[in-house]
This record gives structure tokens, C-alpha cells and sequence, in this order.
């Protein structure tokens, strides 16, 4: 049986795309701060608490997944704050640095020879701010966008080893991401994604033949749309 490692397992998109790849057949690793494995209810299912935006601890993830004999990374874990780039603390800007680009960087590279010698599959879930600019979102857009291309680099480099890598960038998604913002996705079917259509997007990628790849899959809501919080 394949495994596969999530992070952000807990809850939303990780969560949905561990759910989907349970069902599908794979073992999998979900990686985050709370999850637990009564949440999945799977024998193939391990949780790996970690805090992926602390450095000792993703090291200390890294060094225990570099063991396994990995077939799939989804780098899913990550979070965003949106205000103006002089309100952000120091500690904001250094904690989503590292947790939505340091970190997906790191694990790659823990797991990359697995990758490459089972031919297998790197999929990071980036965003929709990786390919186009909004106000209040300049630290969160640039970590998205390093992802990116990081992602399309890897892709470069390692094709001749059948690794298929592949950035998926979501817009806005009903999921708990939003819990600490000031707006949050639409209630409108239309004018918002769901995390089920994350893990269909997964599911697609990893069924297509191994010599087509998806570098890039970006999905959008049929109409836009944002709903501001009361406060």
C-alpha cells in the first residue's frame, strides 16, 4: 500500500484530501498541531503531531518522514492574516514565512529521493494570491507565490525521474482558514469553493496517466464573492 503525507491533516482542505486518499487505497501520514487519529477512523490512517511553523519541530518531522518510503507529499498545511504590511507583527511575517513556504520546502527535501525513486507525486496547495495581487495580502501572496515557483523549478528539474509535481491554487475555500479574519467565504454555492473540490482536483491529478502531468491547476468559484464578519 502507498503512503502519502498531509500536512494540515486536521481539518479543511488537508482534511478532505486525507479522507479522499483513505478512500482511495492509500496509507497516509496526516502531519498537523492537533490531529488525531479517532478523527479518521482508519487503520491506514497515522497522525504526526508537529508545528510546522516552528523550526525544531518540522526538522524533527523531517528526520522522521525522510524514513519512510513515501509515494506522495501534499503540502496542504498553512495560514494567512490580512491587514496592512505595518500592522503585521514580526512574528506574523516570520510565522507565515515559514509555515506556507520554509516548511513545504523542507519536507520536499526529506522526502524528495522517496519521490523520485517510486515515481511518484508532489502536490503543493498554494492559492489563488500566487497569480494575482490583492491589497492586505502582501506577505500571504509572496509565500504563495514562492511556492509556486518553487514548485514549477522542482518540476524542471526532476522530470526525467517520473516524479509528477504539481501547485494547486485554490480561491477562496469554505474552510475553519478563516475562523480569525475579519471576512470569510461567501454563502452562495457559486461565489465559493468547497474543500471536497480541493480533493477532487487531487484525485484527478493522481488518476491521470503517468505521462501527462498537471504542472498547474488553478480553481476558481463560478461568481465572486466575500462576506464581511460583524464585528
Amino acid at each position: 500500500m502507498k503512503k502519502v503525507v498531509v500536512t494540515g491533516a486536521s481539518s479543511g482542505i488537508g482534511k478532505e484530501i486525507s479522507l479522499r486518499l483513505l478512500n482511495l487505497g492509500y496509507m497516509v501520514i496526516g502531519i498537523s498541531r492537533s490531529v488525531d487519529n479517532a478523527d479518521f477512523n482508519s487503520e491506514n490512517f497515522t497522525s504526526l503531531k508537529a508545528d510546522l511553523s516552528n523550526s525544531a519541530s518540522t526538522i524533527s518531522t523531517c528526520n522522521s518522514i525522510a524514513q519512510d518510503d513515501i509515494y506522495m507529499l501534499i503540502n496542504c498545511a498553512g495560514f494567512g492574516k490580512f491587514e496592512p504590511h505595518e500592522e503585521l507583527s514580526t512574528k506574523t511575517i516570520a510565522d507565515m514565512v515559514y509555515l506556507n513556504l520554509t516548511a513545504p520546502m523542507l519536507l520536499t527535501n526529506a522526502c524528495l529521493r522517496n519521490l523520485k525513486k517510486n515515481s511518484g507525486y508532489l502536490i503543493n496547495i498554494s492559492s489563488i494570491e500566487a497569480i494575482k495581487a490583492s491589497k492586505f495580502a502582501a506577505v500571504y501572496s509572496a509565500t504563495k507565490a514562492g511556492l509556486k515557483a518553487f514548485s514549477d523549478s522542482l518540476f524542471e528539474e526532476t522530470r526525467k525521474s517520473g516524479l509528477s509535481v504539481t501547485n494547486i491554487n485554490p480561491d477562496m475555500t469554505q474552510t475553519n482558514f478563516y475562523d480569525e479574519l475579519r471576512f470569510e467565504t461567501s454563502s452562495k454555492d457559486d461565489e465559493r469553493l468547497l474543500a471536497s473540490d480541493i480533493a477532487d482536483a487531487v484525485e484527478h491529478i493522481i488518476s491521470m496517466r503517468k505521462g501527462a502531468v498537471v504542472s498547474e491547476y488553478t480553481i476558481r468559484s463560478l461568481n465572486f464573492g466575500i462576506s464581511k464578519k460583524k464585528l
